[in-house]
Formats: C-alpha cells, sequence, structure tokens
C-alpha cells in the first residue's frame, strides 16, 4: 500500500551546482551524438567546460591484428576481413567527426569544450579521467547495440563506477513532460544528492520533483522530518509517495502514474539494486541521472 504524504508548497532554494566538468562519452553511435547535444545544454546552463572522450577499444584493435579476424556489416550482413589499416582509417575518421560535432555543440551554446582521444578499455579510460565533481553523460547504448536493446556494457560498468553523476541519456519519444522523480534510498548524505541533483535538473526544466521513499512499513515521523528538511532545495510542487514494494514493476507503474520525464537514482539505492533494475532504466525511455 502507498502511504500518501502532504508536503507544504516550498520556496525554491537557487543553490549553485558543484564546479566540475561535463564530460561526454562520443563512440560514433547515434545515440553518443544525442548524448552530446544534451550535454553541451547542461554545460552550458552551468556555465562549465564539455570534454569529449573518445577511445579507441583496445581489444577491437588487438583482433583486426589475427589473420582469421573477419567483420560483419551491420546493413549488408557481408562478412569480410578485419583490415587493421581500415581499421585505423575509420577511427582516425570517427575521432574527425567527433571533433567537429563536439565543436558545432558548443558553438550553438558558448563555452569551452576540448576532446580527449585515448587507446586502451573503454571504462578505465573514462574512470581515469572522469572526476567526482564531473557529470559524465553517455548514451544508454553504443554503436554495436540496435536501438531499444538493454543496455551497453560500458553504461552498465561507468554508472556503476563513475566517482561522480552519470547521466544515461535516451531521446525521449513520450507525449509528456511532467515531472522529475527521484528515488530515494536509506542513507542520508546519498539522498541530500541525489535530492540536489533533482533540483538542479527541475531549474533548468521547469518540472516539479516527485520524491519517491521505499519502505517496507509507514516511516517515522522523524524519517519524514529528514526528508522534508532535505526538500528546501526544491521548488512548488514537490510532492512525496511512499511505497513499500520496490521492485521495478512498481517502480515503472508509479513513473507512469507521475508522468516522469527523468528520473533521478543513488547507486546504492534498494531499486537500483533490485533483480531487473537494469532492465527497468533500459526500459523507461527516460533520462537517468545516476547520483554517488
Amino acid at each position: 500500500m502507498e502511504a500518501p504524504v502532504v508536503i507544504n508548497t516550498l520556496q525554491l532554494n537557487e543553490q549553485a551546482p558543484a564546479r566540475g566538468r561535463v564530460l561526454v562519452l562520443i563512440d560514433g553511435s547515434r545515440m553518443s551524438y544525442a548524448a552530446l547535444e544534451a550535454a553541451a545544454d547542461i554545460a552550458g546552463k552551468r556555465g562549465a567546460d564539455i570534454l569529449g572522450v573518445f577511445v579507441e577499444e583496445l581489444n577491437l584493435v588487438r583482433s583486426a591484428g589475427y589473420g582469421f579476424s573477419r567483420e560483419v556489416g551491420s546493413v549488408s550482413g557481408i562478412s569480410r576481413p578485419f583490415d587493421p589499416g581500415i581499421l585505423e582509417q575509420r577511427m582516425r575518421r570517427l575521432a574527425d567527426h567527433a571533433r567537429a560535432a563536439l565543436a558545432g555543440a558548443v558553438k550553438q551554446r558558448g563555452g569551452k569544450a576540448a576532446l580527449s582521444i585515448a587507446r586502451g578499455r573503454v571504462i578505465d579510460e573514462v574512470l581515469a579521467i572522469a572526476g567526482p565533481d564531473d557529470l559524465l553523460v553517455l548514451g544508454r547504448t553504443g554503436w554495436s547495440s540496435p536501438a531499444g536493446a538493454r543496455l551497453g556494457s560500458t553504461a552498465r560498468g561507468l554508472i556503476r563506477q563513475s566517482p561522480g553523476q552519470v547521466l544515461l541519456w535516451c531521446e525521449q519519444k513520450l507525449p509528456y513532460q511532467n515531472r522529475v522523480v527521484v528515488f530515494l534510498n536509506d542513507h542520508d548524505e546519498a539522498n541530500h544528492r541525489a535530492t540536489l541533483a533533482a533540483a538542479e535538473i527541475s531549474r533548468n526544466s521547469h518540472l516539479p520533483v516527485t520524491i519517491i521513499l521505499g519502505a517496507d512499513h509507514e516511516p517515522s515521523a522523524d524519517r519524514l522530518d529528514a526528508i522534508r528538511h532535505d526538500l528546501d532545495v526544491l521548488g512548488a510542487g514537490t510532492r512525496l509517495r511512499v511505497i513499500s514494494d520496490t521492485n521495478p514493476l512498481t517502480v515503472a507503474r508509479v513513473l507512469r502514474e507521475e508522468r516522469a520525464s527523468q528520473l533521478v537514482v543513488s547507486r546504492g539505492c534498494a531499486l537500483f539494486n533490485e533483480p531487473g533494475a537494469e532492465q527497468l532504466l533500459a526500459a523507461s525511455s527516460l533520462p537517468v541521472t545516476v547520483t554517488p
């Protein structure tokens, strides 16, 4: 059973977001370029620098060196030798496209930008660059995954390991954009970070916020008071929903009922650790911000 909780309308506290860069992983896929546009918008609103990250996958380079390696065309389905020279040319061409797309996105919105090119394992190279105050933006799937597929392996690794916030971007195809939904856990500091992230999204998108609290039983008065105290960073129209069942199917229903346009969740909360949570994130068709 859900326990409805009434929250008084609050005045927005204009807290400045943490100073840090906006990092965006560009891999040549359509989704990564959509993530770049979102990253440029956020960087412009924050007044932050944007760093594009292009990683030449080392395992892919190594595999091209074997004489028996072959590749299959994604459109033609034709198998052909995996030529190292052609692969190098392709990666240089992708890096040039990434550099041009980054310059174009920043030119439209202002700000400073740079492109980091590295060769190695994608997750390792990104983690070597990202800091705790940085926001990492990436598409939910990469070039090797079809549209609508489950979360890519790179996305799964980075949302769990990145030291700062991660925005898992997708191109929304919803007929509405109504509320930012943030899911709280049992850790007050993590809740505060998630609430601050939701407040920034709310300011930038001009949308109200719904707080979802997962609880096995009716939360105590002290618990609710602590949550209300944290809500002073949120604006008018904020509401709180308490749900006793945090399985992904229930959460998906609540997201539909709230007409959610974005989801904010701490990587340590109950929802994120539930079986099927990744399927929920992949199937929700919502941008998801994962906070430490």
